[in-house]
């Protein structure tokens, strides 16, 4: 073709998204794939399971390296650290028969659509992949896949309107569905058949299957039956499981995909059609009623009051609005900027109500269908679950490598030793094999997910659901915590407090809420009136809780019932609100709500048109009063605004701004922007909501700090409302200073600039003499040489410093504390930047504009009992911050639970490896019922019993371990295996001095039972092989010895040891004793045992292939074993637990604090949170040389830089010590870190303050 293969050979797929991959193209060659299908036979399907486990092999066996545009199979790689492969192989679309002549082609869609683009000529043909049910066509003009079944973001406002506001024709319509595909949300029942393959192929089940084989090849049929049983239990459950899953799944999504709807058809007009025929630019016509929306659409006529709760938690209605006829070259979403949602009607959504403008019906135009829509995306992610990344998984597939090594040595042994003594090939093979087996316990798996079974179980009747159960582990991990305010610090509802009225440019007297005294009418009164987005829905007035109580207030009622004539518009169906029975008298019949311009939380206010019956038109606006101030007219704002705001905000109260201005006759209220609309408004005074602390959040931040867990607020509301909340609540101390963060874009140029600010209460400063500077820079520094401060930034100013000053947003997040009016946009971004931190973030929100940062956290936490705890892990069934302390004790408890199963699995394979080896010298090895009794009766049954232990109900300051590969556990594992090996090559050797010992005769010690077996049995060689006696029959299978009984019984009970020694209690599980299951359990298994190593049971001892030896010899080995449990139980407790020893050691070796160091920060960090890998953080800002000079270390050094331009730097103080300018600038990297930081240059006459 012309191309370099090579060049086209790669491209990325969904860049910028979070599903971005990467897509390699290959072609299918003949040789290759001959070879393969030889390979597979040859292999008896060995090599087609390994390219089923591996597609990336599969591909690259069987096909070779081509442009994406030859491609007939291409290979995806996902971009995280994952980079988890995946085969897709390439399709073609026709739709020849749809495009009959060259007349039909333009038809088919405009020039500049992706559908146009994706027709080969003169085939008309498309080439499609299909990727996590998401279509991709490739576009012959850019060379590339693109998404289709959405429409392009290119579209500028107008051009929605004058393309797709008369409909698509049929053929266009009949194009677009061959390509884009049905518009449902197709999540088939999975066949059982194909989850009971794919459950069977997973490498657990296929390493059990060869174990069992290789049992039954050494007619160890017993074990090998009890784990076919327990396994096809274990893959029955499974699949039960995941069919319910899949049919709940199937039954939430299947009413949404036959839905009959009304389109308008260009030139054919309304046409009925079930909705699975929809496609992008379909005209969608929505009745009045309820509707279910079957596909993503832009709202272009009406307006429609939509019940959004099955995507955002958020049960109050939502107003939609239609979207603007702008007439600019701006595509329509970034003329809307972050409102473009308020004109998006979502798939999966309730329309509740349709308001008809002058142009007649509701109109939509389809944007999204199928899985590319808003409810598709979520079922996408509950089929596509993003993979955690855990360093306990990571760690335990590691040292599952370090098992299978050790395993290979044994088997290297084990060929050797059966080899030199001559033992037969297939023996010898069949023996080599067994040790990987006995050295990696299949088990292991099922073992490490028991505990988290139970925790959930146990958070379940707590109320706390969890539909991600990897995460559970991750929230014993947890040391920060970001809290929404309202809803969940605060009270759900506000209470309206009082109504501070303004005019003439002052405040006038408070009006407090409730009152004998009624609100006079007036411009504030009208405003509470109209000034809602408030619907009656099913006899009820349904809205915004804050909304609801302000109008309440108001004792008037709404009439949403009739259509009315409104100047100049004629007939449009509007609410009406009248003054109701308790209503104080007013000069009008009802107030008319002509338009609405919903509330946004990126503008933070929102506006209505409002008419009195036969009167003039108005705008009411509210919003945030720093916003509202900015929008009136300078000489309506009373002077002392400020101060009056900071006032009440500082009490912890919620207060909104009002505004208003009448409208020029005649003017059509429909055809005005929102910008005109607000715009020369006059100030008419704050409305103070109360928000109450919720009884809980006090003592749960207090138990939260006590525990070194860190807490955030990240909040919509405003910043000082914020800071005093989180005073009230006990985030900050009452001792501690708040430093306010303000960064500003400097007009007309790249540049920012950042100030510091110590936010007083009730106290308002001026910043702009040079006094004051000195004085703000002296109580700064102050507080930051103390160590007790606080952050406190707003979203605008979080957005600049993440922009432009990327290097300082990681030293302000260390100290941060209150993120005030963050969008829902910037609280992930913020979410986002903490995990960057390595910190372990939880979040826990109402849900209403939390979904992305539930989602992003390591651990979601709703309190919404709305459908959409679909998209947080965890959900709570009380709205209720309690929850948050127990989910990371039980998630501490889980944690610890799976560390205390994978030590105990690795010791008891371990424990069974060295004894068989042991034997193995002899030719010997352990008896069938002997493996039988060490796998069933005590490890399955310990397994399962020991995950029964509870959390802690005390949060202690430390986390436990995150990791296997740490020094503690390492050690307490390797101790545990040396005690062990010891114990067994004592017994093993010691046995053998024995004056009572003989190699051939193993009735010697007993002359008892020697005499009562002379007629009954002849002497057997301790071969491996065994031999049957001819005089009565009685079988002796060869394993009968000393050593095995010595060695079998000792590493019996050891196993018993290690499960009590590593079964930790105190401090993030409640004590052993507690486990009354596991308790008991081990007694009884002690009992038996030591029945079994004192009893003389002839018949008893012959099925478990042990032999009699005198009583010292038994006595003997339970004080090997008591030996054994002492050292072991106090090297536990007295090194492997001591957390005094093991900080001194990190101390006195100066090991680095990401070894999971308690950490105080000198910066006021406090009991507030452990410091995670701050020299991350700071490596490479401050000099070594400066940080010897004062002997800190750079994770520990808060620098404050003082002074803008180069030539007025200040001095650094680094903990209280200030160091000269000259110093500073003699360390090239700090300056001109500080410069390109800064951005200011000479032309900054402002302070500057850098912290470092």
């Amino acid at each position: 073709m012309g191309e370099n293969p090579a060049k086209n050979h790669y491209a990325q797929l969904n860049q910028g998204e979070e599903n971005e991959m990467e897509i390699f193209g290959y072609k299918t060659h003949s040789c290759r794939k001959a070879l393969c299908i030889a390979g597979y036979i040859l292999s008896c399907g060995a090599l087609l399971l390994l390219f089923y486990w591996k597609p990336e092999w599969d591909v690259w066996a069987n096909c070779i390296r081509c442009s994406l545009e030859e491609a007939d199979v291409v290979l995806l790689r996902t971009t995280d650290e994952f980079r988890i492969y995946s085969r897709k192989n390439v399709s073609w679309i026709s739709v020849s028969a749809l495009i009959k002549s060259r007349s039909d082609y333009p038809a088919t869609a405009e020039e500049d659509s992706v559908f146009s683009k994706a027709i080969m000529k003169p085939s008309l043909q498309v080439k499609s992949i299909q990727v996590q049910k998401i279509r991709y066509v490739w576009n012959i003009y850019a060379k590339q896949f693109q998404k289709v079944g959405a429409l392009e973001d290119h579209h500028t406002c107008s051009a929605i309107h004058a393309k797709f506001g008369s409909g698509l024709t049929c053929n266009e319509q009949n194009v677009r569905r061959v390509i884009c595909g049905p518009n449902t949300i197709d999540v088939p029942v999975i066949p059982i058949w194909k989850l009971l393959i794919k459950e069977v192929l997973n490498p657990f089940y296929v390493f059990q299957l060869f174990s069992v084989c290789l049992w039954f090849a050494e007619d160890y049929m017993e074990y090998a039956t009890a784990i076919i049983v327990m396994s096809l239990l274990s893959i029955f459950l499974t699949v039960y499981d995941l069919r319910q899953q899949s049919v709940k799944l199937h039954r939430l999504v299947e009413s949404h995909n036959n839905i009959m709807v009304t389109v308008c058809r260009n030139k054919e007009g309304f046409q009925e059609l079930e909705s699975h025929h929809l496609v992008p630019g379909d005209m969608l016509v929505l009745k009045e009623g309820k509707t279910l929306l079957p596909c993503d659409a832009i709202l272009i006529s009406g307006q429609c009051i939509v019940n959004e709760s099955m995507l955002t938690g958020e049960s109050i209605p939502v107003t939609k609005t239609h979207l603007p006829q702008a007439d600019n070259f701006k595509p329509w979403r970034m003329h809307c900027a972050e409102d473009y949602k308020k004109h998006i009607l979502f798939c999966g959504t309730e329309v509740m109500q349709t308001k008809a403008d002058d142009r007649g019906v509701v109109k939509a135009v389809v944007l999204r269908t199928g899985f590319s829509t808003a409810k598709g995306d979520l079922v996408r992610s509950i089929l596509y679950p993003k993979p955690m990344n855990f360093k306990l998984y990571r760690d335990a597939l590691r040292f599952l490598m370090c098992l299978i090594a050790f395993a290979a040595i044994g088997m290297i042994y084990t060929v050797c030793v059966f080899a030199i003594n001559g033992e037969e090939a297939g023996e010898v093979v069949k023996k080599a094999l067994d040790v990987i087996t006995i050295a990696v316990p299949p088990a292991l798996p099922a073992a490490l997910t028991t505990g988290i079974i139970y925790t959930q179980r146990r958070l379940k009747k707590k109320g706390i659901f969890c539909i991600s159960p990897q995460r559970i582990n991750m929230c014993g991990q947890l040391n920060l915590i970001c809290f929404d305010k309202t809803g969940t610090l605060t009270e759900d509802g506000l209470d309206l407090w009082g109504l501070l009225p303004s005019e003439r440019n002052c405040f006038q007297d408070i009006h407090s809420f409730p009152s004998d005294r009624s609100l006079p009418w007036g411009p504030v009164f009208r405003a509470m009136v109209v000034c809602h987005s408030l619907i009656v829905w099913e006899g009820k007035i349904q809205g915004d809780p804050l909304d609801v109580k302000m109008f309440e207030a108001t004792n008037w009622v709404i009439d949403d019932s009739s259509g009315h004539q409104i100047e100049g518009q004629g007939s449009t169906h509007a609410t009406v609100v009248r003054p109701g029975p308790k209503a104080s008298r007013a000069p009008v019949k009802g107030v008319i709500i002509i338009h609405q311009f919903p509330f946004s939380s990126a503008l933070q206010r929102m506006s209505v048109i409002a008419q009195e019956i036969d009167g003039e038109q108005q705008v009411f606006t509210k919003g945030a009063p720093e916003i509202i101030a900015m929008l009136c007219r300078p000489e309506t704002v009373p002077s002392n605004f400020e101060s009056k705001l900071l006032l009440y905000t500082a009490k912890g109260f919620r207060v909104i701004g009002l505004a208003c201005k009448s409208l020029q006759p005649g003017k059509q209220s429909t055809n005005l922007t929102r910008e005109e609309v607000e715009s020369d408004l006059t100030f008419l005074g704050l409305l103070i909501m109360e928000n109450r602390l919720k009884r809980e959040t006090r003592p749960v931040l207090e138990e939260l700090s006590a525990a070194r867990i860190r807490s955030v607020m990240v909040t919509g509301d405003n910043i000082q409302t914020a800071v005093t909340v989180a005073k009230n609540a006990g985030m900050i101390s009452p001792t501690n200073r708040v430093i306010l963060v303000e960064a500003n874009k400097i007009p007309g140029s790249f540049s920012a600039s950042v100030t510091w600010k110590p936010l007083e209460e009730n106290k308002t400063e001026d910043y702009g003499s040079l006094e004051d500077d000195c004085q703000t820079e002296r109580r700064i520094r102050l507080a930051l040489g103390s160590g007790q401060y606080h952050f406190a930034m707003c979203g605008k100013s979080y957005q600049i410093v993440a922009q432009h000053f990327r290097p300082l947003l990681p030293k302000l997040l260390l100290n941060g504390t209150v993120f005030a009016r963050m969008s829902p946009g910037q609280k992930s971004s913020l979410v986002e930047e903490f995990q960057k931190l390595d910190y372990f973030v939880g979040m826990c929100g109402d849900g209403a504009n939390d979904c992305g940062a539930l989602k992003v956290a390591h651990a979601g936490i709703s309190l919404s009992e709305q459908e959409a705890s679909v998209a947080s892990p965890f959900t709570s069934r009380t709205s209720s911050i309690a929850c948050v302390p127990e989910l990371i004790r039980e998630g501490r408890a889980a944690l610890v639970t799976s560390f205390c199963m994978f030590k105990y699995m690795a010791l008891y394979s371990t424990i069974q490896y060295l004894g068989v080896l042991l034997l193995y010298w002899q030719l010997n090895s352990f008896g069938n019922y002997q493996f039988l009794f060490q796998d069933l009766a005590i490890t399955t049954v310990i397994g399962v019993t020991m995950s029964f232990t509870g959390a802690y109900p005390k949060l202690v300051p430390y986390r436990p371990p995150s990791q296997l590969i740490s020094p503690p556990l390492l050690l307490s594992v390797v101790l545990n295996i040396l005690f062990s090996l010891s114990m067994q090559i004592f017994g093993f050797v010691v046995v053998q001095e024995q004056p009572w010992y003989s190699k051939s005769d193993i009735h010697s010690a007993c002359p008892s039972v020697n005499n009562h077996m002379e007629n009954s049995s002849s002497v057997s060689s301790p071969g491996l092989h065994g031999m049957r006696d001819g005089a009565d029959g009685q079988t002796d299978n060869g394993y009968k010895s000393y050593e095995n009984t010595t060695v079998w019984l000792l590493s019996t009970i050891n196993c018993l040891i290690v499960a009590l020694v590593f079964s930790k209690g105190k401090p993030f599980r409640q004590p052993i004793y507690t486990n009354y299951m596991f308790i008991l359990v081990l007694i009884g298994q002690l009992g038996i045992c030591l029945f079994l190593v004192f009893a003389d049971i002839d018949d008893l001892y012959s099925k478990m292939d042990l032999v009699c030896t005198p009583t010292t010899w038994r006595i003997s080995m339970v004080i090997m074993l008591a030996v054994t449990l002492a050292v072991s139980f106090l090297v536990e407790e007295a090194v492997i637990e001591n957390r005094p020893l093991w900080l001194l050691l990190k101390k006195t070796f100066r090991l680095s604090p990401q070894l999971g160091k308690t950490t105080r920060y000198p910066g006021g960090f406090g009991p507030r949170g452990t410091l995670p890998s701050l020299d991350k953080v700071c490596r490479g800002v401050v000099p070594s040389e400066l940080t010897a000079q004062f002997g800190f270390h750079s994770w520990s050094l808060p620098v404050l830089f003082l002074g803008g331009a180069e030539e007025n730097f200040g001095s650094i103080s680094v903990l209280g010590t200030v160091c000269s300018p000259r110093l500073m600038l003699k360390h090239s990297c700090i300056a001109t870190e500080t410069q390109r930081i800064g951005q200011v240059g000479s032309h900054s006459k402002d302070s500057f303050h850098l912290l470092e």
